[in-house]
């Protein structure tokens, strides 16, 4: 159910009145949950959840306000959420409140601020040809390894990401969590076939291979590329690799078989920056 619950003081003096939900029965929170325990939902939704103080400040500065703003009674009188909270006024972002207990069983952080937005996945429209830097990403797994990817592109200045089907979903609350706010700078493209994407591409797709001999220091840079990462156990799939302008090696020195994938492509990412700031 709900009712009118408490008025919050923010820091510009506003005052906005939370609506509080107190029963798991409510309507909006049996949604809620479905987003917060189901990848299945939130594909079949197009939303997903940003949980904490650092993401939700970095959708509200490079997005806007989020759909549904949701905070746990015990941080209501938080700074950080009362700041949030007043930009969730001025955007007339719905805000509710819920309490501990409800909350907790939304959130998948310990101990953290009890904050959370639901806001939309986007859909960008596929361009009609692979024609600047991006990432191109084969079956990646992890979410953890997505989300250092996509933090590393957006750091690079790299704008587009393409991934195909099987990969995780970019969206997801843990790829959201390792991204650290990158997804905002970011076009992401799923389900994309990546074939034809390569095959017309107006710029080089280079792959990374442990068993080529040309290094990635080799290689000059300082114009636009595409990078072919792939699945974290069987990397690049071979008829994508055959497809690729050039397969490339990252040398090392320790008796280790071949680098985690999110630290290849941030060596990658910026050697591309090095080489096009000298």
């Amino acid at each position: 159910m709900h009712q009118c619950a408490r008025c919050l003081a923010a820091p510009n003096e506003s005052i906005m009145t939370l609506k509080s939900i107190t029963s798991r029965d409510n309507p909006i929170y049996k949604e809620l949950k479905h987003l917060a325990t189901s990848s299945q939902a939130r594909r079949k939704a197009g939303r997903t959840l940003l949980e904490g103080i650092h993401l939700c400040q970095a959708y509200q500065q490079q997005v806007g306000g989020p759909q549904l703003c949701v905070v746990s009674e015990s941080s209501v009188a938080d700074a950080e959420v009362a700041a949030i909270l007043a930009q969730c006024d001025v955007h007339r972002t719905q805000a509710i409140a819920v309490p501990d207990a409800l909350y907790d069983a939304l959130s998948q952080l310990q101990n953290g601020i009890g904050l959370l937005f639901v806001v939309g996945t986007p859909e960008p429209a596929l361009p009609g040809q692979l024609a600047q830097s991006a990432v191109l990403l084969d079956k990646l797994q992890d979410p953890g390894n997505l989300g250092s990817i996509l933090r590393s592109a957006a750091a690079a200045g790299i704008k587009q990401v393409y991934c195909s089907p099987g990969t995780v979903f970019a969206w997801s609350p843990k790829v959201l969590r390792a991204g650290m706010g990158a997804h905002f700078l970011l076009d992401i493209f799923e389900n994309v076939d990546l074939a034809p994407l390569i095959t017309q591409a107006s710029v080089p797709v280079l792959a990374t291979s442990s068993h080529v001999p040309t290094r990635v220091y080799d290689l000059d840079l300082s114009l636009p590329v595409a990078w072919l990462f792939g699945h974290e156990g069987q990397g690049v799939a071979p008829e994508l690799l055959a497809l690729a302008t050039q397969q490339v090696t990252i040398p090392h020195l320790g008796a280790i078989e071949s680098l985690n994938v999110a630290a290849s492509a941030a060596i990658c990412f910026f050697e591309q920056v090095r080489q096009q700031s000298r």
